[in-house]
């Protein structure tokens, strides 16, 4: 008896150690790609209020913001008014002719001829005490006064609160912003949910937050690619173990469906395109408007494919079908076919629908193209970016624009064609190691 339950004994422990460490491996793998899970979403999402808060709807194409902006520059340009010498003179001029005119409309009235003895009386008591040329000769320290007073500072406070009183309700009355609302419910939305006061302060919140939540997405994501390479390696130093090769081969398949489930859900491509910077003179003075996101849209194979099938044209139903059934179940029935074949009995191994998926279907399956496709997508959807936002950009003395385009590949898209690839390394091993008939 001992000598027939020791090799036994020996056969098992081995399996038992591998099974042991590759399903702590495995616990791992999980837990990254359910932080990269986790951290795409989070994201997705921050990207999305940074794009709602910096729309260009709700700041270079919105009235408000532009009222808003010119009427500070018009209280800037009234407060810091300031007549330069040459402007004195002529503005000198011009008080002194209407004083002048003023002075003879008064003694025009006065010369009518007046029908009432307290007229004639009024008449005789001015000619006799108020001498009208000495006024006249007292016109210009009269226009000296009067610009002297305009051009004093607190004469400029007032006059700029009185101009900015009859601007904005001038403003209000000719033309109410339909943004406004909109702008105010979306911005006070985010200032809660960010815990901030400020567009400022806000954006500087979102963009901590998108640079911590980029490292931690990529460092979860080479953790994943590491343990595959972990997996990879244990086949390398196992080769001619071939009583560990099943137990091998099945651990081997959970770290692929991690892969699948992580690349079909998490973000693959991001598309960002926006105006970097507005810059234009009015008055002498910048209005400039910064990080004005012309688009945003994050989406993973998932999201792609639910938004073509609700989309009430056929033909993108038909292409929504087409990539779930061969990209996403077919890679599926592949993994789990393999499985069945290697440990089911030969009858059940050889069943013509089990060997289809675990050795035919891969010229069915379509990860691979939808990798390529995304990919020139990328590449095409970039280029043409590009290009269009550069022949946007303008620089001038009285107007600037510089955009930019960030649209770029995810962790979520370096997931999947590592599974991709994990794949089609597993389908030849299973054509070394499987004791049926692979043809």
């Amino acid at each position: 008896m001992p000598k027939t339950t020791t090799p036994k004994k020996k056969s098992i422990v081995p399996k038992l150690l591998l099974i042991f460490g590759l399903a702590i491996l495995l616990c791992a793998e999980g837990f990254f790609g359910y932080r990269l899970h986790q951290l795409s979403d989070q994201q997705k999402e921050v990207k999305e209020d940074y794009a709602n808060a910096n729309n260009i709807t709700f700041g270079l194409f919105s009235v408000e913001q532009w009222r808003d902006k010119v009427s500070g520059i018009v209280n800037n340009q009234i407060r810091n008014f300031t007549l330069t010498p040459k402007q004195k003179k002529e503005l000198q001029t011009e008080v002194e002719e209407i004083i002048q005119a003023l002075i003879d409309k008064a003694e025009a009235l006065l010369n009518k001829p007046k029908k009432t003895i307290g007229g004639k009386i009024k008449k005789f008591a001015i000619k006799t005490f108020v001498d009208t040329d000495k006024i006249r000769e007292k016109v210009p320290g009269f226009a000296r006064t009067i610009i002297a007073k305009v051009d004093t500072r607190g004469n400029k406070i007032q006059m700029s609160k009185m101009a900015m009183s009859k601007f904005d309700s001038l403003e209000r009355a000719e033309y109410v912003d339909s943004t406004i609302t909109a702008t105010k419910a979306a911005t006070d939305q985010v200032y809660k949910k960010y815990q901030v006061s400020s567009a400022e302060a806000l954006n500087k919140e979102l963009v901590s937050a998108l640079a911590r939540i980029k490292t931690e997405t990529y460092n979860y994501c080479y953790a994943m690619l590491g343990c595959i390479v972990v997996v990879l390696s244990l086949w390398w130093i196992f080769r001619k173990r071939t009583e560990l090769h099943a137990t091998l081969f099945m651990m081997s398949l959970m770290f692929a469906f991690i892969l699948l489930f992580i690349g079909l859900t998490a973000s693959m491509i991001e598309v960002d395109a926006r105006i970097n910077a507005f810059d234009f003179v009015v008055l002498g003075e910048h209005v400039v408007f910064e990080n004005q996101v012309l688009f945003f849209q994050s989406k993973s194979i998932l999201d792609v494919v639910r938004v073509l099938l609700a989309q009430p044209a056929t033909d993108s139903i038909l292409v929504g079908v087409l990539i779930l059934v061969f990209s996403i179940l077919f890679p599926i029935m592949k993994l789990s076919a393999t499985g069945i074949h290697l440990l089911s009995k030969k009858s059940i191994a050889e069943n013509k629908v089990i060997k289809y998926f675990a050795f035919q279907s891969g010229k069915w399956s379509m990860a691979d193209v939808i990798v390529i496709a995304i990919l020139m997508v990328y590449i095409g959807l970039n280029g043409l970016l590009d290009s269009q936002l550069k022949s946007l950009n303008i620089k001038s003395e009285e107007l600037t624009v510089m955009t930019t385009n960030n649209t770029a590949l995810q962790a979520g898209f370096i997931i999947f064609i590592s599974f991709v690839l994990y794949g089609l390394i597993l389908s030849t091993i299973l054509k070394f190691i499987s004791p049926h008939d692979c043809d």
